[in-house]
């Protein structure tokens, strides 16, 4: 397998020769191209070279086991060989992980949309406190938070609420979350004490540049109508809400939190360019075998992923089996622990599929 690999040194120095042809300098968007393929690839020839120097090395200690020897030299070579053979299997672990598919949307920014499930207002107050943990998890990253869309109870729920996450590799960090999320807890309108199950939906989907996603003017409707629910003067009295129905799809958006319609509609436009896109992603998804797929990369949004149980203190992943007893530092927006497990178990996935 690894010495395949060469296709890729030859790659490498191809895209070298490139960088200093003034052809390509002078062509800034195909300079920037090549640069990123040559910074992608760099990686993987570095280690590649280090695997062949180590191979050729190790081939060269064993070779000495031919030759005369006394006892003390004959331990030497056996310690180099076994010393060689390690870092031989260590090199081959990390050109594992090098050659794992890297997600092209990994880097991208993403849209969260989080939806109130089964029981009523109670998991329209799980929806907002899973809002806001996502909020305290960017700002725990530096990244920005730009509010799309929001439908709020008016006692700090959200029957939904959708917002943008602008940050280098957000995508990749927060990409498992999509699914449904459940809570068990007792609702401090229960007088009983009973113990309350409610759900929330959570979707994850990247930005997408225009050029990703192309809608003909002819495949939308654009409807506009009064705001409802909270809002500022003038939020509520003009006819500012935009909603945008995708014909082909039947994907239908709709944006109300700004007071100008022509704000709304540039929010519902990019909503529903992710949306356009993440079924396009799920098209492709479906396509693969069930054994090419990562389990938890292009899970069923309709399974249930995730449970949040008060009572015990305690939230489990489902998908990896995963349970931590620190539910109010999650709440608090430190996921770092249970997104870096999933991580590491799509990870194992995909070198198990090469």
């Amino acid at each position: 397998m690894y010495e395949k690999l060469s296709v890729f040194e030859d790659r490498y120095k191809e895209l070298e020769n490139q960088l200093m042809d003034i052809e390509v300098i002078n062509n800034s968007e195909l300079y920037q191209k090549v640069a990123i393929e040559h910074g992608e690839l760099t990686p993987i020839v570095n280690k590649y070279r280090e695997y062949r120097e180590t191979k050729d090395d190790l081939e060269g200690a064993k070779s000495l086991f031919d030759e005369k020897l006394d006892d003390d030299m004959r331990e030497l070579v056996k310690e180099e060989v076994k010393d060689g053979e390690e870092k031989l299997e260590r090199i081959e672990e990390e050109l594992k992980i090098l050659l794992i598919p890297k997600d092209e949307n990994d880097d991208k920014n993403v849209i969260i949309e989080i939806r109130a499930g089964a029981g009523g207002d109670e998991a329209a107050l799980f929806a907002g406190v899973l809002f806001r943990q996502y909020l305290r998890y960017a700002e725990n990253h530096n990244w920005k938070v730009e509010i799309l869309s929001t439908n709020e109870i008016g006692i700090g729920g959200y029957k939904e609420v959708v917002f943008l996450v602008n940050g280098k590799g957000a995508f990749s960090r927060l990409k498992f979350e999509s699914g449904v999320h459940r809570v068990q807890r007792v609702p401090e309108t229960e007088s009983s004490g009973r113990i309350h199950t409610s759900t929330a939906t959570v979707a994850v989907i990247p930005e997408v540049e225009d050029v990703e996603i192309e809608i003909e003017p002819g495949d939308i409707r654009v409807d506009v109508f009064r705001s409802s629910g909270n809002g500022g003067q003038s939020v509520n009295t003009t006819d500012s809400a935009v909603r945008i129905t995708h014909i082909p799809t039947g994907t239908v958006v709709s944006c109300q939190d700004e007071k100008s319609q022509l704000k709304n509609k540039d929010k519902a436009m990019k909503i529903l360019k992710a949306k356009l896109y993440d079924l396009k992603l799920q098209e492709q998804a479906d396509e693969l075998s069930q054994e090419k797929r990562s389990q938890i990369g292009t899970g069923d949004r309709s399974e249930r992923i995730r449970t949040y149980n008060y009572p015990q203190g305690r939230v489990t992943d489902h998908r990896i089996n995963f349970t931590s007893h620190k539910i109010d530092n999650i709440n608090d927006g430190d996921l770092e622990e249970l997104i870096d497990a999933l991580s590491t178990y799509d990870q194992a996935q995909k070198m198990a599929n090469l």
